[in-house]
Parts: structure tokens; sequence; C-alpha cells
């Protein structure tokens, strides 16, 4: 690119003129804290954790601007081989088409588990023209880093990667390192976003996932898969949220679970998103909720498009 080229794409008087602007995708089986990495790098939670797997279903930007760069960071789904359910095929489709367009790969995996899932997301890598880097997630938890050895050896054979860099994405291990490799990778080009933009989700959209993240951690194995946050009114009154949420789940049975017994579940949950909200938002909320019936809503694409889900695809 030459100088007037720069001059002309920049401005008089714009960002410098070695800007560097670009995308990175992170993508992994389910479970391998995709989301964790993503709140950690911007330095803020933005995509909702659990310990339970597909807790992400929606793909979400986290912007992290610096002076001479800004990165825009994917966070998709987990990319999962059984496709049972509409939202399942909705939600892988939502990972691979978080891979066109984008300037960088970070593909993350389990420092202490390997299974066929991360078989079958490596082959989506191939024929990528983009760099990929080899994130190798939780390392924390490995009693002696050199079992790692035999494990990078191995998808150092099946992959031509850029960078191979182990991190622990909860403790925030390396990440500084995997931070600095980024801007070499990106596109010459001005901000696309404000300094102080975090995402280009909705309000509504980050109250809807805040509630959902403390449904599934209140409840067990079964429930979470089966039920979705619908946000009816997201009203601003000064420094006044007014918020009226809908839990969506599949039968009279699940209902009963979410609400617990003498409502006390119920109130737990909204009293916990309720603290998040006010966090996340800086202001006050008032959060009323209700439990409603959608059978079959899971495994109907008009359904789950009416609830927001592929809306980004």
């Amino acid at each position: 690119m030459s100088e007037d080229v720069i001059n002309n794409f920049f401005g008089p008087g714009g960002c410098p003129a070695d800007h560097r602007c670009g995308t990175v995708a992170i993508i992994g089986r389910p479970n391998v804290g995709k989301s964790t990495l993503l709140n950690h790098l911007i330095g803020q939670k933005l995509s909702i954790t659990s310990r339970k797997p597909q807790t992400t279903r929606h793909r979400i930007l986290g912007i992290l601007t610096r002076e001479h760069y800004q990165i825009l960071f994917v966070d998709t789904p987990g990319m999962h081989q059984e496709q049972k359910k509409a939202i399942n095929r909705v939600m892988n489709r939502s990972a691979r088409s978080a891979l066109r367009d984008v300037d960088v790969v970070f593909w993350v995996v389990d420092a202490k588990r390997h299974t066929e899932e991360d078989d079958w997301v490596l082959e989506r890598l191939q024929g990528l023209s983009c760099p990929v880097i080899l994130v190798i997630n939780k390392v924390d938890q490995l009693d002696n880093k050199e079992q790692l050895l035999p494990r990078i050896a191995e998808l150092s054979a099946r992959y031509s990667f850029r960078e191979i860099v182990p991190v622990s994405a909860l403790t925030g291990h390396n990440l500084e390192r995997l931070e600095s490799l980024l801007p070499d990778f990106l596109p010459l080009r001005p901000p696309l976003y404000a300094a102080d933009q975090i995402t280009d989700r909705s309000q509504r959209f980050l109250a809807a996932e805040a509630l959902r993240e403390k449904v599934m951690r209140q409840l067990g194995d079964e429930v979470p898969y089966e039920l979705t946050v619908e946000i009816e009114q997201f009203v601003e009154e000064g420094r006044l949220l007014r918020i009226q949420a809908l839990i969506l789940v599949e039968r009279d049975g699940q209902k009963a679970i979410v609400i617990g017994e003498g409502g006390q579940r119920l109130k737990r949950i909204g009293s916990e998103a309720r603290l998040d909200m006010e966090k996340l938002f800086g202001k006050k909320v008032m959060l009323s909720l209700w439990v409603k019936v959608k059978g079959g809503w899971s495994d109907d694409e008009r359904a789950l498009r009416s609830l927001g889900y592929g809306d980004e695809n």
C-alpha cells in the first residue's frame, strides 16, 4: 500500500498510517474455554461461561482497542458432530460462517483431553488461507508441562500452524504473548469501532445472555439445553433499567424445575442476574421474570430465528 493510498485511506488528522485492524475467529469443540479466553483478552466479561458444554450459542464479537491496533475477536459456539436438533445445526453453521473473511483463526484445544470432535474441527480448518494459531488452553491443570510435547508434535504434523501458544485463559497465563502475535497478521486499516466499544451486540442481547448464564449454572445437566431467554421489555429511565424477561422451556416439568420449590430457585436466578446486569450496564436494574413452556422451540428453525438464533449468519 503506497503512502498516498494510506493517507487517502486514513484521512488527514486520522489514526496513524501504521494502524492495523482485523478479525480473529476463536473456534474449537465445546467446553475448551473459548468464552473465558475472549473475556480475558478484552478484559471484561462479555461472553457467558459455565462448566456445561455448548454454553455459547451465538457468535459474539469482542473488541480490543489499543493505540496502534484494534482486534475484533469472534467467539463462536462449540463445533460439534452431533446435530440431533435444529439448534445444533444452527450453532454449527454460526461457527463455520465465522471462518469466512477473517484474518486469523485461534483453534482452541484442551491441554489434557483430545477427542474425536477436536479431529472433526481440525478437518474444518483444512484449506483456510489465513494464519491459524493453535491455542492450547488449561495448561494450569497439567502436573508436568512436558506432557504437552507429544501433543504439540502430533498436531504440528497434521497442520501447519503459524504459531503454537500454551495458555491458561482462566489465570491469564501467556495471554499477553498471544495478543502480541496478532498485529503483524492484521491489515493496515483504521479502527472500525469506537475506542470504548467492546461489542456490537445490543444491551437487550447482553441482558438475555446474563440471565441465561445464571439459569445454566443453577440447573442440572438436562434442562439447560432445552431452555432459552427472551427479553420482552428493556426500558431505560435515567439511571434505572426496567427489564422483563421470559425463560422459555419445552416441558411443564422443566418449568417446575426452573421455578423451584416456593419460587426460590427463580428468585435466586433473578437476584444473581440482576447484580451482573447492574455491573455490566452501570445502572440500577429492576428485573421481572416469567417462565413459559414453548414446546419444540429448539428443533424448529423458524422459532429459532424468531428468538435470534442464526441472525449473524
